[in-house]
């Protein structure tokens, strides 16, 4: 029964929490309207704070633990991905062109032809 409640507090906790988070970046962007007066650094660098601290309180909350123990395993996954060289990828980037550029031809040729039976059939010369 401990654990239950001690669940219980804590989904209460991050409720609060994300409310605070909600808060924080609404203020941000009430904050920027109200003070348009004044710098524009200025006001990025609050947005940025406001920013900055709304992401510390969200990722207390449970689902924040999660998301950024899924962004340290996504980065550790992407260290594993074997990049293409400059010269692959710019042969692979021309024979994409290459086959958009037979495909677009392809499809032109058959509209054409297809606008010419549908017009013999109908009678109408477009």
């Amino acid at each position: 029964m401990n654990a239950t409640n001690t669940e219980n507090q804590n989904g209460s906790m991050d409720l609060v929490k994300w409310i605070l988070v909600i808060g924080l970046l609404a203020g941000a962007v009430v904050g920027n309207y109200m003070y348009g007066e004044l710098s524009v650094l200025y006001r990025a660098l609050g947005v940025v704070a406001a920013i900055g601290v709304a992401l510390f309180v969200a990722a207390q909350t449970e689902k924040g633990r999660e998301a950024v123990a899924f962004a340290k395993e996504s980065r550790l996954e992407i260290r594993k991905v074997v990049w293409p060289t400059r010269k692959e990828a710019t042969q692979t980037t021309l024979i994409v062109l290459a086959a958009t550029g037979v495909m677009a031809l392809v499809l032109w040729g058959l509209d054409g032809a297809l606008v010419r039976i549908v017009g013999f059939i109908t009678g109408i010369k477009v």
